[in-house]
């Protein structure tokens, strides 16, 4: 395995943005770009591979799944992006069957490194192609609620005019319409965020928390809306998660990974805070939370049951 290689399977505009977001940040020395369509594919690394003098030395290549075998990471973006009032969860017949096709290309090759998935619902394709490759679960996790969490923090740090560096809150559970805020264990630097709230004269802490929650959830919707897609904002936590994979840097982000009865759940994915390291997720979690918040991660989980259990999977 190259620890220094990584692939992209879909090039449309996550693909092509996570794409930017590592070549900007210097991680790798070899990307492989792959689609469907090859003159997309290749047609971004020509387009990326021409800024290179002004970053870093790297190959920037279009490539085939042949060229997968010795990378450390393999980001799969692949999958129908969602449309302007469709839920992510609608995706999931699309997703899936995409998912099959591309999975047996990969493990029949001697594939040994981190498989990430971004393309929607995160969290049911990443249990899927668990199910569906044979990999060990800490191999397998998906991009979860990486970028929710980002979301929160901003939209926080705007509220309370801090930087969102500072704060330290986070979403959990489904990529999607039934996650959850963990206010409970909110702070910044260390001060409960309901007492900076205050220090900050601010007022009407659970009405303004309920509305953070609600833009963070729908911001996809929002986006979408106005733009058609949401890229960039995926990109830059995709690349987050994979510097910590590269850097092995144990860092604890809430990634969509394989759960086998933490918090009373298994036989699904959620996004819950791990560790994550170069093994992939070196260990899932269980954080405190409060009963309110404990029914309504069990709610995301049954949520996403359901949705599995339509699926054949082995």
């Amino acid at each position: 395995m190259n620890p220094r290689k990584a692939a992209i399977i879909g090039c449309g505009f996550v693909g092509s943005s996570i794409a930017f977001s590592l070549i900007q940040r210097g991680l790798f020395s070899e990307l492989v770009l792959l689609d469907v369509d090859w003159d997309k594919a290749e047609g971004e690394a020509m387009d990326l591979s021409h800024g290179l003098p002004y970053i870093a030395a790297m190959d920037v290549y279009a490539g085939t799944y042949d060229d997968v075998a010795d990378c450390a990471l393999i980001i799969l973006t692949a999958g129908a992006s969602q449309k302007p009032g469709e839920t992510r969860l609608e995706l999931i017949g699309k997703n899936v069957s995409i998912l099959r096709s591309i999975l047996p290309q990969i493990t029949a090759r001697p594939f040994e490194g981190i498989l990430l998935l971004v393309s929607n619902p995160v969290d049911v394709l990443t249990y899927a192609a668990w199910r569906l490759s044979g990999y060990p679960a800490h191999r397998v996790m998906g991009s979860g609620t990486v970028l929710d969490t980002a979301r929160l923090k901003y939209l926080l740090g705007e509220q309370l005019r801090v930087d969102s560096r500072s704060i330290h809150a986070g979403i959990m559970g489904e990529h999607g319409d039934s996650e959850l805020a963990v206010w409970s264990g909110a702070n910044v630097t260390g001060i409960p965020l309901s007492h900076f709230w205050e220090l900050q004269g601010l007022r009407d802490y659970d009405a303004a928390t309920g509305q953070l929650y609600e833009s963070v959830r729908d911001s996809a919707y929002e986006i979408i809306h106005r733009k058609g897609a949401t890229y960039y904002g995926i990109a830059m936590a995709v690349g987050r998660i994979a510097e910590c994979i590269l850097r092995d840097e144990r860092a604890v982000l809430p990634v969509s990974v394989v759960l086998g009865g933490q918090y009373g759940l298994q036989g699904l994915s959620l996004s819950i805070p791990s560790i994550v390291g170069r093994r992939g997720v070196e260990r899932i979690l269980e954080i405190p939370l409060d009963p309110g918040e404990r029914q309504a991660l069990s709610h995301s989980a049954q949520q996403l049951l359901e949705v599995i259990a339509a699926l054949d999977l082995p």
